[in-house]
């Protein structure tokens, strides 16, 4: 698995032996069966020991997920109907009195005859139930991971951690634990303990799917870097540009907020635009509304956003409620930006995305900061659609709680003035450069995007009361 060898930097090494631990069902096996299936594809000769599920229900049970085991060597050692109807028993690496149907001689026999070069033994924890003690489970398990190493195995043996049947001293047996849950928001995976190499730590989504298994590393922005021109970025809107004094800079973070219907998303789609007559690409992923709503509103306005996917411009994800992890959003952008070039990224909106992705809320504000810290390093520039509660009155910049990531705070408002409707934009806040401080009247027309001149006549628009000035120095007096 990709995600997986980038978690362990490239793989787990050769020659040693490594615990997958879990509970039971959170896929510990599947996990196996992709080792031993990536040997295979590699010419390797490959050994699943199954101590629990028979070969065949190992088989359909892959078959399910897309995986076929029929290069892999098996040695069934799961019990049989036969051994309850007598009552058997068998001893595992007894002394050397045992019978020669022991399973040390199976293992001992189908280890010399295949000399594998990856082995997965599966559940191992299964050895605990026909030793005497604890003592002798130790021995014989520490026994037989160095007779597999010397035979030239790299080893992978799960166990199922229970309350009545702890596995904690099987970590001390091994090389490296690698350790799966299941939770509210989906699988997890993490790397306690890995020797010999540096490991990328942190707490990994893991996706069981039809036809595939994949694990999403958790984003380290430190870990990417790339050099960029720190210019600025227009809108082509000449208007907004002085408002921002050209615009808003590559690789900065620019929070569009404002109430419903304002036109937040038209404003970010505006970047994308001027962007796509650069030769640029840039993506969106909508979590608030459809691609087919997105499409229809942005041609009423002579937006070419059709043309613009056409020409892979522009990329549209909609983003289906709880579809996503965290961190499996974070590896669709990463996609995204390292194998397309990606240069402008609109997440549309910031609440959508807190309700949308897995997780607890609080996690998903931090997930959001680290994804755009990744995206900055990468020189992406990066807008965020916020709505704010309020139509109209008192003015409010942002409600997420994320105003501290933004480098650009743009903001549009709805007024009532004297029974009409209108609309306003302004900068709240931009780190790079200075900007206008003042308001403009802001219009979507079907020619796109207009802004006016300053709104120098109207006086407390931030306000629950926007009046002109007339108005005002009459209520003065």
């Amino acid at each position: 698995m990709s995600g997986l060898d980038e978690v362990l930097h490239g793989g787990l090494i050769a020659n040693r032996s490594y615990l997958v631990r879990g509970e039971p069902g959170t896929g510990k096996t599947i996990l196996g069966t992709h080792f031993l299936k990536a040997g295979a594809d590699r010419s390797e000769t490959v050994l699943y020991v199954n101590l629990e599920e028979t070969t065949e229900d190992i088989k359909t049970n892959a078959a399910t997920l897309g995986i076929d085991l029929d290069d892999v060597a098996f040695l069934d050692l799961s019990p049989d109907s036969e051994m309850f109807a007598h009552n058997q028993s068998y001893d595992i690496f007894a002394p050397s009195e045992v019978e020669q149907s022991s399973l040390t001689d199976a293992v001992t026999e189908r280890v010399e005859d295949l000399q594998p070069d990856r082995v997965f033994i599966d559940p191992i924890t299964r050895l605990r139930h026909l030793t005497p003690d604890d003592h002798q489970f130790r021995q014989q398990v520490i026994a037989f991971m160095q007779y597999l190493r010397e035979a030239g195995a790299t080893v992978v043996f799960t166990s199922q951690n229970t309350e009545s049947i702890p596995d904690d001293d099987l970590q001390f047996m091994s090389d490296g634990t690698i350790k799966i849950d299941l939770g509210e928001f989906g699988r997890t995976v993490t790397v306690p303990k890995f020797r010999g190499s540096q490991i990328r730590g942190g707490t990994h989504a893991m996706r069981i799917r039809d036809e595939s298994v994949a694990v999403f590393p958790e984003l380290q922005p430190s870990s990417y870097d790339r050099e960029f021109v720190a210019e600025s970025i227009p809108s082509g809107v000449p208007e907004m540009d002085e408002l921002l004094h050209g615009g808003v800079e590559r690789g900065t973070i620019t929070v569009i907020s404002g109430p419903t219907g304002v036109g937040k998303t038209t404003t970010g789609t505006q970047f994308m635009k001027e962007a796509a007559d650069r030769g640029e690409r840039s993506v969106v992923y909508m979590f608030e509304e459809t691609k087919g709503t997105f499409l229809r509103r942005s041609e009423a306005i002579d937006m070419p956003v059709r043309q613009m996917l056409e020409r892979d411009a522009l990329n549209v994800h909609e983003i289906e409620a709880l579809d996503f992890s965290p961190e499996e959003f974070a590896h669709l952008v990463r996609e995204d930006v390292e194998a397309h070039d990606t240069s402008i990224v609109m997440i549309d909106g910031i609440d959508g995305y807190q309700l949308s992705l897995r997780g607890e809320e609080s996690g998903l504000v931090r997930k959001l900061h680290t994804l755009c810290r990744y995206l900055k390093n990468m020189g992406v520039t990066v807008i965020l659609v916020e709505e704010t509660e309020a139509v109209t009155g008192r003015f409010t910049a942002t409600e997420a709680g994320i105003s501290y990531l933004a480098d650009n705070i743009v903001f549009l408002q709805h007024l009532e003035l004297e029974g009409r409707m209108r609309k306003a934009i302004g900068v709240l806040k931009k780190r790079t450069s200075d900007f206008e401080r003042t308001l403009r009247e802001f219009r979507i027309t079907e020619r796109g995007i207009e802004v006016g001149e300053s709104l120098t006549d109207l006086r407390g628009i931030l306000s629950d009361a926007p009046t002109t000035r007339v108005r005002a120095e009459e209520q003065d007096d």
